[in-house]
């Protein structure tokens, strides 16, 4: 009897033991593949502009967090590149051209050169001096010195805008910038529906491309492009996300509240960074409206498909996993 009772408490002890060992074993694991934001470089903590003698200038970037909402800026225009000297024209074109006539003086664009090797952030002061004639007032490049990923440029604009909202947009210009309009007016349903008049909600309301699974812009890929798309969006119901149809669209709103709330605590810099926003947004209890737009195939994206695909599905692992252990905190800047 004294010898059953042993072998069955040594047993339990030896689950025991290989349980924690299990779990150990898993959170270094997650631990070891987790993500912390490369912290700026001094140089990347300021800006390149225009001034209104049409000369280059290099000054101090605000701080999203010790500074107040600009009353003269409603939209702040975030877009990210990378080697974009192909792409970018068409894109500021249209949103440019749309911001003027909606807003007049009341809006600005800050591009996030991600450590580009074709002179983006030249092409760009060039373009925004002789097409444009913007000023620093309207139009900033900050120039990283080397290259962070998509999510970190994100990041970093989103931290030093000045206006009331802010979006993030390709530069690729796949999304119709005009469809802006119905992510601001989702934004502001939300904030009307706060019952305290002194706070303002946050609030998020992003692109999507859902809608148009069945039609021609998606039936037209690769076969190889959409069976990775749909393994995609398998993982991120399974892992991450399951009330949103579609989290990788890059046509993104936020209001400042769900800003400051947000991308200070983001830990992600490379492709998957846009779940993480929407995990956080979630843990957040932030609201989320998700919004049919406009969008098109555009040639010359930089994502290596296979490889930046098994990167993003090992990243949205990392990311569930880093929040349930505890590794990842929505409470603790980055």
């Amino acid at each position: 009897m004294r010898t059953l009772t042993f072998l069955i408490e040594n047993k339990n002890t030896v689950c025991f033991t290989l349980l924690v060992a299990i779990a150990l074993s898993l959170y270094l694991l997650v631990y070891l593949f987790s993500h912390t934001p490369r912290p700026p470089y001094p140089e990347e903590l300021k800006y390149t502009a225009i001034d209104e003698n049409g000369l280059e200038i290099s000054r101090a970037l605000p701080n999203l967090s010790e500074h107040q909402d600009d009353e003269e800026i409603f939209l702040s225009v975030v877009i990210p590149s990378y080697n974009e000297t192909g792409r970018i024209l068409l894109m500021l074109a249209d949103a440019i051209n749309f911001l003027k006539g909606k807003y007049g003086s009341r809006w600005e664009i800050v591009i996030v050169d991600d450590g580009s090797t074709d002179n983006t952030t030249q092409y760009c002061l060039k373009i925004c001096r002789e097409q444009f004639k913007l000023n620093y007032k309207q139009f900033r490049v900050i120039k990283f010195s080397q290259n962070r990923g998509k999510g970190g440029a994100v990041r970093q604009g989103f931290l030093h805008i000045r206006g009331k909202y802010g979006l993030f947009a390709d530069a690729d210009g796949a999304s119709k910038f005009s469809d802006v309009d119905k992510l601001i007016e989702a934004i502001r349903t939300i904030e009307a529906s706060s019952t305290d008049v002194k706070t303002i909600k946050p609030a998020v309301a992003i692109g999507s491309r859902a809608h148009m699974v069945n039609t021609e812009a998606v039936i037209k890929r690769s076969m190889v492009r959409n069976c990775l798309m749909y393994g995609f969006h398998t993982l991120v119901f399974i892992f991450g996300i399951r009330s949103i149809k579609d989290t990788q669209c890059g046509f993104k709103l936020f209001n400042r509240a769900a800003i400051l709330r947000i991308f200070p605590y983001l830990h992600t810099e490379g492709w998957i960074f846009d779940v993480e926003i929407l995990i956080l947004a979630i843990r957040k209890r932030i609201q989320i409206k998700e919004i049919p737009i406009s969008w098109h195939e555009v040639d010359g994206s930089k994502m290596a498909l296979a490889i930046d695909s098994i990167k993003m599905a090992k990243d949205l692992v990392v990311i569930r996993m880093a929040y349930l252990l505890g590794i990842y905190r929505d409470n603790k800047k980055c």
